[in-house]
């Protein structure tokens, strides 16, 4: 075994076959991570995440946006066995360990160099424990070791008046400063409301922004968040909603679509996160926490977070 930071690969492998993926990150839910990476190409990239769902059982979920892999794994170790074309890539091994995960990938031909070389070089990669190089007809085995980080949504809602403002840009705008500042911002979901709503400025759209965060850098992402918004909102009804970890607790997720469709108080949303364990934060007023809070309900689900309903 090899041991090779990303610097080390990029100086060791100069060849015309190497493709460098942008960046990998990984979360952890108890016994569940989050893998998430950043491909160099775009569509080209559906061949690894059909492959790895069908060859490795720690892959429970897969799926592509972009350049964007994820990846919904098991903590535990697979018997694989590859074969070409059918099964020639997977995950062998997930490993937590203290503040480190460890994912062992496997693949055959090109596959294989993207389980050392390729993912190595990747931002967010503190090291690769390189097994097999591969490529040609050889195996490649390594595992990339990254750190643990862990998945905070943050639902925001009531920034904007009828007059100016749009809390979808100022939301995206915050998580840009927030990776400037080393957060991971993963992703910017747009969740409509209930169309009839009378107090609506416009569109009537609450927004739930994703990172990735080191567990103990979580407060103090939240409370940047909480500045920016106290700067930039011009409503006195703003406020968020913060939720960590995969799942939405089913209440949340009811609430989230009795939100698309009918009236709800403020009262009904304290309610419902005291329930389903999230922090509401009133940042300039109360009716803020209505879309917020709904906005984390649908996050995980894209087609009904956008869907409006008459």
């Amino acid at each position: 075994m090899e041991i090779l930071t990303p610097e080390n690969l990029k100086d060791k492998f100069k060849d015309p076959w190497i493709a460098p993926y942008k960046k990998v990150i990984t979360m952890v839910d108890k016994d569940r991570v989050e893998l998430v990476e950043y491909h160099p190409c775009v569509a080209g990239s559906e061949w690894m995440v059909y492959q790895y769902k069908r060859t490795s059982d720690l892959v429970t979920e897969s799926k592509r946006d972009g350049d964007k892999h994820i990846f919904q794994l098991k903590v535990g170790k697979a018997d694989m066995e590859l074969k070409p074309s059918y099964s020639a890539a997977g995950i062998e091994e997930v490993v937590v360990d203290d503040d480190e995960v460890k994912v062992v990938h496997a693949g055959l031909a090109g596959a294989g160099v993207g389980a050392a070389m390729c993912r190595g070089m990747a931002k967010g990669v503190k090291r690769v424990e390189l097994y097999d190089i591969g490529g040609g007809s050889k195996v490649g085995r390594a595992a990339v070791v990254t750190p643990k980080l862990q998945k905070v949504i943050v639902g925001i809602d009531d920034t904007d008046t009828k007059e100016e403002g749009a809390t979808w840009t100022l939301a995206n705008n915050i998580g840009i400063e927030l990776s400037k500042r080393g957060f991971e911002y993963l992703d910017h979901v747009t969740c409509q409301l209930y169309p009839h709503n009378p107090n609506k400025t416009q569109n009537c759209v609450a927004i739930a922004l994703v990172f990735a965060v080191k567990p103990e850098m979580k407060e103090e992402m939240i409370n940047k968040i909480c500045e920016i918004l106290k700067r930039d909102t011009l409503s006195d009804k703003t406020a968020i909603a913060v939720m960590d970890g995969f799942d939405v607790p089913d209440v949340l997720r009811e609430y989230g679509e009795a939100t698309k469709k009918s009236m709800m108080t403020v009262e009904d949303a304290e309610n419902v996160a005291k329930k389903a364990g999230v922090k509401l934060i009133q940042v300039t007023g109360a009716p803020g926490e209505i879309g917020a809070l709904a906005a984390l309900g649908l996050y995980n689900d894209l087609e009904e977070a956008v869907k409006v309903y008459y």
